[in-house]
């Protein structure tokens, strides 16, 4: 069951915005003394290299937040791609609000737009014709959770559990804790975990591990840090015992050590889904500027 967190999307932009607003302003801009006055401006935010745009959104609530009655007109909307010089978004508002939002607003959709870029990057890298799924992690910046798995989706990607409480996934500190698997799908079953209704997710570090994950009754089986020839061994073995015992099949991925420069070697494998945790904590901003008319 996929956890849907885009119902309370709003609600934590909202409040991530606010809570930044409140860092950089603090107690007031003492530089915005030097104005006399509130005149109207228009200020326009400039793609300055290629990426995928994201945090728009987050954005327009910035000098909505500090000017309620400021215009934001969005040139191009998240998801979309954008060249150097291309117009993002223009905004209207006393100048003021607008340079006491400057490098708030650019934070967020350089940062984001930055994630979905380099997701657009892996997804491309598979090839259009490519069943297998590019997934986020639990690896985000703190509070920024829920913008930056939106901002894998405007990529292309698709989002892993959001938190603690939406999927179970069984790793190896589960496992060594309580012996193997199967003793912690006992422990899991005894509080009530299957009548949840929610996915569960087994690690596997070896063939035995990802047996024992497919017996357990596993939606997803996660091939850990496997080299490419274990993994194609392994997902054989695992279809083998699917076919011969009318078992279901669980999803396949692949995590760990996965880049830019090796995923195309993964592209062929009879998989479903690969993990990556560079997506959103290691993913560089995007250069985008704002500049006063």
């Amino acid at each position: 069951m996929a956890f849907d967190y885009s119902s309370d999307y709003d609600a934590r932009m909202r409040f991530v915005v606010q809570a930044a607003l409140e860092e950089d302003i603090g107690s007031g801009d003492v530089t915005a003394c030097i104005f006399d006055d509130d005149t109207v401006h228009l200020s326009l935010m400039i793609a300055r290299e290629w990426g995928v745009l994201s945090g728009s959104h987050a954005v327009a609530y910035v000098f909505k937040s500090l000017c309620p009655s400021a215009t934001v007109h969005m040139m191009k909307e998240d998801g979309e791609t954008f060249a150097p010089g291309d117009l993002l978004i223009e905004v209207e508002a006393p100048i003021t609000a607008l340079l006491a939002g400057e490098r708030t607003a650019l934070n967020f959709i350089q940062r984001l737009s930055g994630v979905a870029t380099l997701t657009r990057k892996f997804v491309e890298e598979l090839g259009s014709d490519s069943r297998i799924g590019v997934y986020d992690t639990r690896k985000t910046t703190p509070m920024m959770r829920s913008l930056q798995k939106m901002a894998v989706v405007h990529g292309g990607g698709y989002n892993h559990r959001f938190g603690l409480y939406d999927m179970a996934m069984i790793k190896n500190n589960h496992i060594d804790s309580l012996g193997g698997i199967a003793a912690v799908c006992e422990s899991l079953r005894s509080h009530g975990f299957f009548e949840k209704g929610l996915d569960l997710c087994i690690e596997a570090r070896n063939l035995q591990e990802a047996i024992q994950a497919l017996y357990a009754n596993a939606d997803i089986i996660m091939l850990d840090n496997m080299p490419i020839s274990m993994i194609r061994s392994t997902v054989a073995i695992l279809e083998e015992q699917i076919k011969a015992k009318v078992l279901k099949r669980p999803q396949i991925e692949v995590s760990g050590n996965v880049n830019l420069e090796n995923i195309s070697l993964y592209k062929d494998l009879p998989i479903d889904r690969i993990s990556i945790g560079m997506l959103t904590h290691s993913a560089p901003s995007v250069d985008i500027s704002m500049r006063l008319v």
